[in-house]
C-alpha cells in the first residue's frame, strides 16, 4: 500500500542541481524531501561523468608524466595496467567516499531521502516508484526539479551493447580495447578518449564538424590538437558514420568524410555526440510544466518553470550542462523561493575541458566577439615565456584575455596548458567584478607560478610585460 508524505520542498534529482538545492533548503529552515532514481547519491557528476572521468584523467595524466621523465635522466618500466584494481579505486576510494560525505550531509540537515523514479500526479502531487517496493505519494508546496540529462546514443547505433558504449559503459572501464573510436570530438569525447590511449588503446576520433571541441577558440585548441594527434592513431574531422555493423571480428565502421578510409574494424566505439535532458519518466505535462522541442524545461530568471511554485535547475533547464551551473542555479532557485530577490545573471561560466593539456575559458570568446562584430582587442601571453612552464617542461600552454579596446575591460578570459582548470576562476571573479587588465596586473602573483601568466597577460593590454615584449616593441630594439 503506498504512503503519503507532506513536505514543503521536494527536491527531484541528487546530483549537483538537485543536493545543493535540497541542503540551502534545509538550511533555511525548510522541510525538505530529496528524491533520486540511484540509492548513492551525486546524481551523474559524482557517479557517472565529472569526478569518475577526472580520476582517471588524473592516472592518464600521470602516466604521460612518467613516460616524459626519460627525457630529463628519469626511468621507469611501462605501466601495468590491473584494471580490477584501477576500477576499485576510481568507484570505491573515490566515488565512494564522496556519496558518503553526501548521505551524511543529508542526514545532518534532517532531509528525508527517498529511492525511486518520480512522476508528477498534479502540481502539488508526485508519486515516487521505488520498483518492487511500496510507492510513496509526496504532496509539496515547492518543488526544484533537477533530474539532469542521459547520453544521447542514436537508435540505429544501439547494436550491440557491449561493443558499443556510452559514456557511462565507458567510465565502467569494461576492457582496455586494442582499437577504440570516438565518434564525437568534443570534450566528452577527448576526455575518454586520452584516458583509454594512456591505457593502452589505439584511439580513433571521428568529429563531423571541421575541428573538434568547437566551442573552443582555435589557438587554444591548437596545443591540445597537436599532441593528441601524437597520442592517438588519428583524429578525423569533417567526418560522418554513415554505419555502424557488428561482426565477429569486431565493430565495422563506415565513414564519409575526405581523405578518410571507407571503412575500419574496431574492438569498441565510444559514442560521444551529446547529452539529452532526462524528464522522460517525470511527467511533466501533468504537473503543467512546459518545456521546448528539445525536451529542456522553460524556466525563468528565477529558475521558475511555467508553474510559479514549480523551479527547475540544472541540465534538464538548458545548456551548458555543467555541474557548475547547475549548483550556482541551485542557489538562485532556493533564494527565489524564499522570497528573496535572487535572479540568474551570470556575466560568466567557466568551461574546462579536463585533457592533457588542459582547456579552460570563461565570459566572451574570440570567436563570438568576431561573429558578434562587438569591439574588442586579444592579449596574448605564451608559456615559453614562463618560468614555471619551463620547470614543468610544458611550455606549449597560452594566456589570453579578451579586453575592451578602449576601456580595457575583461570581456573574456582563455587558457590553455597544464591545470589551467585550477586557474579559470580568477578570470571568472575579474569578469563578474566588471575588472579591468590593470586590476590584474596589480594584483601581486606568487612566483614561480603559472597563475603568473594571467598578471602578464594584463601587462601587455597596456604596453610590454617583464618576461615577453609585443611584437611592437621587439621589433625596435
Amino acid at each position: 500500500m503506498a504512503q503519503s508524505v507532506d513536505t514543503q520542498v521536494l527536491v527531484i534529482g541528487a546530483g549537483p542541481g538537485g543536493y545543493p538545492a535540497a541542503f540551502h533548503a534545509a538550511d533555511r529552515g525548510k522541510s525538505v524531501i530529496l528524491v533520486d532514481e540511484d540509492p548513492r547519491l551525486g546524481g551523474v557528476c559524482l557517479n557517472r561523468g565529472c569526478i569518475p572521468s577526472k580520476a582517471l584523467l588524473h592516472v592518464a595524466r600521470l602516466i604521460h608524466e612518467v613516460r616524459a621523465l626519460a627525457s630529463h635522466g628519469v626511468r621507469y618500466e611501462g605501466p601495468q595496467v590491473d584494471l580490477e584494481r584501477l576500477r576499485a579505486y576510481v568507484h570505491n576510494q573515490v566515488i565512494g567516499r564522496l556519496n558518503t560525505g553526501i548521505a551524511q550531509l543529508a542526514k545532518a540537515r534532517g532531509i528525508r531521502v527517498l529511492t525511486g523514479q518520480a512522476s508528477f500526479v498534479d502540481p502539488h502531487t508526485v508519486v515516487v516508484r521505488p520498483g518492487g517496493a511500496p510507492e510513496t505519494v509526496v504532496r509539496f508546496e515547492h518543488a526544484i526539479v533537477a533530474p539532469g540529462s542521459l547520453p544521447a546514443l542514436p537508435r540505429a547505433w544501439q547494436i550491440d551493447p557491449e561493443r558499443i558504449w556510452d559514456s557511462t559503459a565507458a567510465l565502467r572501464l569494461p576492457q582496455i580495447p586494442s582499437r577504440l573510436l570516438v565518434i564525437g570530438g568534443g570534450y566528452i569525447g577527448l576526455e575518454l578518449g586520452t584516458v583509454y590511449a594512456a591505457l593502452g588503446s589505439q584511439v580513433t576520433v571521428v568529429e563531423a564538424l571541421e575541428g573538434v571541441l568547437p566551442l573552443a577558440d582555435r589557438d587554444l585548441v591548437a596545443p591540445l590538437e597537436k599532441r593528441l594527434r601524437q597520442e592517438f592513431t588519428a583524429i578525423y574531422t569533417s567526418t560522418r558514420v554513415a554505419s555502424l555493423q557488428a561482426t565477429a571480428a569486431g565493430i565495422e565502421v563506415t565513414l564519409e568524410g575526405r581523405d578518410v578510409p571507407d571503412k575500419l574494424t574496431f574492438d569498441a566505439v565510444l559514442v560521444a555526440v551529446g547529452r539529452r535532458p532526462n524528464t522522460a519518466a517525470l511527467a511533466l505535462d501533468k504537473a503543467g510544466i512546459k518545456t521546448d522541442e528539445r525536451g529542456y524545461i522553460l524556466v525563468d530568471e528565477q529558475r521558475r518553470t511555467s508553474v510559479p511554485h514549480i523551479y527547475a535547475v540544472g541540465d534538464a533547464a538548458g545548456e551548458p550542462g555543467l555541474a557548475h551551473k547547475a549548483t550556482a542555479e541551485a542557489r538562485v532557485a532556493v533564494e527565489a523561493l524564499m522570497g528573496e530577490p535572487a535572479l540568474w545573471q551570470p556575466r560568466a561560466i567557466p568551461a574546462v575541458v579536463f585533457t592533457d593539456p588542459e582547456i579552460a575559458w570563461a565570459g566572451l570568446t574570440q570567436r563570438e566577439a568576431e561573429a558578434s562584430g562587438i569591439p574588442h582587442a586579444v592579449i596574448k601571453f605564451p608559456w615559453v615565456a614562463s618560468g614555471r612552464a619551463v620547470t614543468l617542461d610544458r611550455t606549449e600552454g597560452l594566456t589570453k584575455l579578451i579586453v575592451d579596446p578602449d576601456s580595457k575591460r575583461i570581456l573574456g578570459v582563455g587558457m590553455v596548458g597544464v591545470g589551467v582548470g585550477d586557474m579559470i576562476a580568477e578570470g571568472v571573479l575579474a569578469i563578474e567584478m566588471g575588472a579591468v587588465a590593470r586590476d590584474l596586473l596589480e594584483t601581486i602573483h606568487p612566483h614561480p607560478t603559472l597563475s603568473e601568466t594571467l598578471m602578464e597577460c594584463a601587462e601587455l593590454a597596456y604596453g610590454a610585460t617583464v618576461h615577453f615584449a609585443p611584437p611592437s616593441v621587439r621589433k625596435s630594439h
